[in-house]
């Protein structure tokens, strides 16, 4: 149960699943502290996207924290390698950025640490995805159990929460669950290879799910694509 005034680290990338996520955080009872990570990522546009999301939902701190993942490169999102744009396929796909959810929790938990914040919200999901391992309910829960044996307060019997709400939604849920919480989904910022003019791409795998989240939710998707996949 939460308690009454409590705080929780809520990664927010821009995208519509994080914005859902923080938002379901504070539906929650949560006060937010808000941390976005720019890793040098192509679609700087979603920085932002997070900026205007923190806001609206009422953070009481947003960090944007620079870690330049491109000299590790190794993804299309941080080297130059092209965003696939054919469709999302079954295997795992280029634009995956080594590790990216493992760096991003372990920032987050030294966030909450610090903070006394023991709940962590991200906003990854498992059904309509493009198939990142780090996605998975299993990565998620053994971040769980890695908190409690990387940190003084789990030493010390106080346990971190890793809070995945829409860990078993599909793409029109979470655009329905948007809709129920009063979002403004025009806010956020999917595509991962922005097109000129400041317009999604409609092409990538990031905007292909996107749009059809809100098209099987009957939901009006206030995205404006470049073009239609």
């Amino acid at each position: 149960m939460t308690k009454a005034g409590s705080t929780a680290v809520v990664l927010l990338s821009g995208g519509l699943d994080s914005m859902v996520s923080a938002a379901r955080a504070r539906e929650d009872g949560h006060r937010l502290l808000a941390l976005s990570i720019d890793y040098n990522q192509r679609h700087q546009v979603e920085l932002a996207a997070a900026r205007r999301i923190a806001h609206s939902l009422g953070a009481e701190r947003h960090v944007v924290l620079p870690i330049d993942l491109r000299a590790f490169g190794g993804s299309a999102l941080t080297d130059a390698i092209d965003v696939p744009k054919t469709g999302v396929g079954a295997d795992i796909p280029v634009t995956y950025v080594p590790a990216r959810n493992t760096i991003f929790l372990s920032l987050a938990l030294g966030w909450a640490e610090a903070s006394g914040a023991r709940d962590i919200y991200i906003g990854v999901n498992a059904l309509d995805y493009s198939g990142y391992p780090d996605c998975r309910p299993e990565f998620i829960e053994g971040f769980e159990r890695l908190a409690e044996l990387a940190t003084k307060a789990g030493v010390e019997g106080e346990s971190f929460r890793i809070q995945a709400p829409l860990q078993h939604m599909t793409k029109a849920q979470i655009a329905a669950e948007s809709a129920r919480l009063g979002l403004d989904a025009g806010l956020s910022w999917s595509c991962y290879d922005p097109a000129p003019g400041g317009l999604h791409c409609g092409t990538c795998d990031s905007c292909r799910l996107r749009a059809k989240g809100f098209a099987e939710a009957g939901i009006p998707d206030p995205t404006v694509y470049a073009e239609h996949a």
